[in-house]
């Protein structure tokens, strides 16, 4: 199994993106946490922001819109050469149609699930997704706990990704160091989400650490 790295610039410089971006060169996607201050209570980026990060990025763009309407919004950030946009089942009206249309754009097709968020309803679906993010924090700031009581969500999804053979990935996100990292590769996550556990320290070193501790946990019940 594939083992991803996709550090969040929401721990980056936010003056130097250019810079921070050739940082995590070595990682799999960059995650680019998109909030609206309506669906979170905080405020990051919008499209013209990405449009450019996709311009100078060396690594595709991991899009997470944490923001009301999606619907609306999210094929935008397709359109602009975004590799894969995720966007909230709290928010969407039509996570099928939706997601049929990013693909069909040409992005990659994730739906992201909060703490609090049942992931039955949305399993018979998982065809129409190429990814499922099961948030391990309350989605809105960076820097917050890893929250192990989400690992059995990541399970059933998992199982039911196993057990019709797809290949969605599941990624996790909040929390995510080399401590817990190895918890959420054993509940079948292939998908890690990082931010301070990378750029605060060297990221190519950090980026390596995480790999190698995601790698000699994950997968077991596969």
């Amino acid at each position: 199994m594939t083992t991803r790295i996709n550090p969040s610039i929401l721990a980056a410089d936010f003056a130097n993106f250019e810079r921070e971006l050739d940082r995590i060169a070595t990682a799999d996607l960059v995650h680019v946490d998109i909030m609206d201050n309506h669906f979170v209570p905080n405020l990051t980026f919008g499209l013209p922001m990405v449009e450019r990060l996709q311009q100078v990025s060396p690594i595709p763009l991991d899009v997470h819109l944490m923001i009301d309407d999606p619907d609306r919004w999210a094929p935008g950030y397709a359109e602009a050469g975004a590799a894969s946009v995720t966007f909230h089942a709290e928010a969407v009206a039509d996570p099928v149609g939706l997601a049929r249309r990013l693909r069909q754009i040409g992005a990659r097709a994730g739906i992201a699930l909060k703490p609090g968020t049942a992931a039955e309803p949305y399993l018979e679906l998982l065809p129409e997704f190429d990814q499922v993010l099961v948030m391990t924090v309350e989605p809105g700031f960076g820097g917050q706990s890893f929250m192990p009581e989400t690992m059995p969500k990541l399970r059933r999804v998992a199982d039911a990704v196993r057990a019709a053979g797809l290949d969605v990935w599941l990624q996790v996100d909040g929390g995510i160091t080399v401590d817990t990292i190895g918890v959420a590769a054993e509940a079948g996550a292939d998908t890690f989400v990082a931010g301070s556990a990378v750029f605060r320290g060297v990221p190519e070193e950090q980026i390596a650490a995480l790999r190698a501790a995601a790698s000699s946990h994950g997968h077991a019940h596969r």
